[in-house]
């Protein structure tokens, strides 16, 4: 793996850009969405229909990989790459969105975050350290600093706090990083991504990315956005923090989302972005289509012959029928989540 990571904008109508970011495992074409495969699969699809549906790379999870089946044992048998039959980049989140969805078997100190494994019980500690180590033990090709993401709304002290405590963690997850560089642990070809915080504070997003782009990172990403602060909050903190983000690197908008929220980004010159939610409302029934969302439970679709989506030219979305799918839900069949997925 010998070429540089980096970012070659292409392209620009207002803010919205046409880019590629090039890594050694190929270009990933932006305004990028990415799969999320959190346990090195993409739930309910197979990794040639991944790709096939246009995806150039997805994600993994630092956290739920470091619990089962353990980075160690996956950089034995030859890497995440090698593991999950994926030959294009992977990006893995670095476990802090796990700092906050599993808040109640955790503890943060200065360190890191102390887990109760919510499989076993077994205790693990996850600091910055950690973190990068499990990156480059599973050989992701970017990679995510440590950091601590809070559920919104919340009282400023404590966005504060947390913006703070991940600009200390983002400096020792780059020193991890380059450590690991230097030991051949890790080669130039991998990235190491920043990440924002300051919840819908204007004041405090611009402090962190001031300080975050002072550091001098390959990509920043915008998080804590998406936890509950609402469209329009989250849509207003964007435009107010992108400006403070460098244009010739890639940005990520972290866990988002639904179509409105991805046009309204691209709108606002992101670049890269993922979500559960494709693949978790196909599971649960619903598609997303040119009409609107759809959810196949309703008994209104049991005997409509008409495809998913007339206009799509996704076979999924045009070789089925509304009245199929309908069924298929009923019936508890495992396909019904394969085709909606």
């Amino acid at each position: 793996m010998t070429q540089a990571f980096s970012y070659n904008l292409l392209k620009q109508d207002g803010l919205a850009r046409l880019g590629e970011v090039l890594t050694p495992r190929g270009v990933i074409r932006t305004p990028a969405f990415m799969p999320v495969g959190t346990v090195a699969t993409v739930k309910a699809l197979y990794p040639d229909q991944v790709k096939s549906a246009g995806a150039d790379i997805l994600l993994g999870n630092t956290y739920h990989l470091m619990l089962r089946p353990g980075a160690e044992r996956v950089a034995r048998l030859g890497g995440l790459h090698k593991f999950m039959r994926w030959d294009g980049p992977i990006l893995t989140d670095s476990g802090g969105f796990q700092v906050m969805s599993l808040s109640t078997i955790r503890k943060i100190t200065e360190e890191g975050v102390a887990f109760q494994s919510h499989i076993d019980g077994s205790k693990h500690m996850l600091s910055p350290e950690r973190s990068i180590e499990i990156q480059c033990l599973l050989g992701s090709d970017i990679q995510m600093q440590f950091d601590e993401c809070i559920e919104l709304p919340a009282e400023r002290k404590e966005v504060e706090r947390a913006m703070q405590l991940s600009l200390r963690w983002a400096e020792r997850s780059k020193r991890a990083f380059e450590a690991q560089v230097a030991s051949g642990g890790a080669t130039n070809g991998q990235a190491l991504f920043a990440i924002v915080q300051g919840g819908t504070d204007i004041d405090l997003r611009k402090r962190s990315a001031d300080a975050l782009v002072a550091m001098d990172f390959p990509g920043y990403a915008v998080g804590g956005l998406a936890v509950g602060e609402g469209h329009d909050a989250m849509i207003a903190t964007l435009s107010e923090t992108l400006p403070h983000l460098p244009t010739h690197k890639p940005r990520y908008l972290m866990g988002v989302g639904t179509p409105l929220d991805l046009i309204e980004a691209v709108r606002r010159g992101v670049d890269m972005f993922d979500c559960v939610m494709p693949t978790r409302n196909g599971r649960h029934g619903y598609a997303f289509t040119w009409n609107g969302p759809l959810n196949m439970r309703n008994a209104r679709h049991a005997e409509d012959l008409a495809p998913l989506d007339l206009v799509s030219t996704c076979p999924a979305a045009h070789d089925y029928s509304h009245a199929y799918m309908h069924h298929l839900i009923k019936s508890g069949e495992y396909l019904d989540a394969m085709i909606l997925s």
